[in-house]
């Protein structure tokens, strides 16, 4: 299947990599420049991947402005306002479906591991990516169902299994990807860092894990 044919959209949620406004669990032991530098880092890394797997749409849900950073290929559309539920549901509304979101926290994420939700999806399927802390760092929808995610509370250990229920409710199919790690703490960077250890969020670990970086 070539990128050109492929029927799925692909989504990505992001904040702008702003100090002080991104990865603030993160500070302490890092300062929220160098915060900002991961999540910069491990946004170049989700759109290395989104722009190397095969997508119909590749779009970009912004929270801020782009910067730099910003590879050619990637559609921009501003995030709504309201809780992180709701900007998930308007997100999807951006496509008519079906449609694959996953978030800028896990720099580990390759076109192989999104592979088995972007070959075709069935009637009535959901893809679910779990997430190490009991969220999701994947979500894939058939169609744009707002009634699937408002209402989820977010950021809370019970996030997946909330949202995953919805769609069991909803008579979908949840078909799932591999569970993944988010980057929110210290201990997720050097987690992420050893499982991706060749790419820009990596380097980065390293440079400020030494201190030694250029502000």
């Amino acid at each position: 299947m070539t990128a050109r044919s492929a029927p799925v959209a692909l989504l990505v949620i992001a904040k702008a990599p702003v100090p002080g406004r991104v990865k603030t669990r993160l500070t302490p032991p890092y300062t929220p420049e160098e915060a900002a530098r991961l999540a910069e880092a491990a946004l170049a890394d989700t759109l290395d991947a989104v722009l190397a797997a095969p997508a119909r749409r590749r779009i970009l849900v912004l929270d801020g402005a782009p910067g730099p950073w910003l590879p050619p290929g990637i559609e921009v559309v501003p995030q709504c306002a309201g809780g992180l539920d709701e900007r998930l549901a308007a997100a999807f509304a951006l496509d008519a479906g079906p449609a694959l979101l996953i978030g800028m926290d896990t720099p580990q994420v390759t076109p192989a591991l999104l592979a088995p939700a972007l070959c075709g999806w069935g009637p009535g399927e959901a893809w679910f990516g779990p997430a190490a802390d009991g969220g999701f760092w994947s979500l894939g929808l058939t169609a744009p169902d707002p009634a699937l995610l408002r209402g989820v509370p977010m950021s809370v250990p019970e996030t997946g299994a909330v949202q995953r229920r919805r769609l069991l409710d909803a008579g979908l199919t949840v078909r799932e990807l591999p569970p993944l790690r988010d980057v929110d703490t210290a201990d997720d960077v050097r987690e992420v860092t050893a499982q991706a250890p060749h790419g820009r969020f990596a380097r980065m670990a390293a440079r400020v894990g030494r201190r030694d970086f250029v502000r």
